[in-house]
């Protein structure tokens, strides 16, 4: 028999047990084994314990179907322009489902910016309104003081201006709401306030949010007292 025949057959069996041993070690994929982790892609848990308060809107409207008539009170004013262009930039809006979105906003920062939850406030603002609300909290933390709100409730909320300037949208709000704020010392005693006086207060907040962006949320970006 020719040598280089045999050296053909050894070596094809040589071949042949190696592939075996690899199948028994690596074993055979099915298709029902889970899919391989991708680095570059979140784990499903991850961001989940967010605080995000979003400002909701209702579906986009179909082609040729009409704006949301804005508030009578905005209607042949600057104001009505304003939520128009935003409608228009913004398919999911109106000035109804924003205000809704704003009042738990409103609640959601009020009460998170008493306890000290910066981890709370920070999607909810922007950097320089964040840096403010932080820097005050820390003043108490330093002075070893505590903060206590109750939000009793919000008598009004109304959109006082409302413009788009290029992609973004701003939209401030006047809060009126009712509440008991208290300040207390090192030792718990009360520094300021009364709990039992209900306050009325004012505030105007203006939010934005990037029209364009896949991020539904608005943020806060100015905090004001009326005049």
């Amino acid at each position: 028999m020719d040598v280089h025949f045999i050296d053909i057959i050894f070596f094809a069996m040589v071949a042949a047990f190696l592939i075996l041993r690899l199948r028994s070690v690596l074993g055979r994929r099915t298709g029902d084994e889970r899919p391989r982790p991708d680095p570059f892609r979140p784990s499903p848990a991850e961001g989940a314990g967010d605080k995000i308060i979003p400002l909701p809107g209702p579906a986009e409207r179909a082609a040729g179907e009409p704006i949301a008539a804005p508030p009578p009170a905005a209607v042949g004013t600057p104001l009505e322009s304003g939520l128009t262009q935003i409608a228009v930039a913004d398919p999911s809006f109106t000035a109804e489902h924003f205000v809704e979105g704003a009042k738990a906003a409103f609640e959601a920062i009020v009460t998170a910016f008493a306890k000290g939850e910066r981890d709370a406030l920070r999607p909810l603002l922007n950097d320089t309104v964040f840096e403010h609300f932080s820097a005050a909290i820390k003043a108490r933390e330093d002075a070893g003081q505590s903060r206590e709100t109750t939000l009793v409730g919000i008598k009004s909320a109304d959109i006082l201006e409302a413009q788009m300037d290029g992609r973004t949208a701003f939209v401030t709000v006047k809060f009126v709401s009712e509440q008991i704020n208290l300040t207390r010392g090192k030792d718990g005693n009360v520094v300021e306030g009364d709990p039992g006086h209900v306050a009325e207060i004012t505030d105007i907040w203006t939010f934005a949010r990037n029209t364009r962006s896949r991020d539904p949320n608005w943020a806060l970006i100015e905090t004001r007292s009326p005049h």
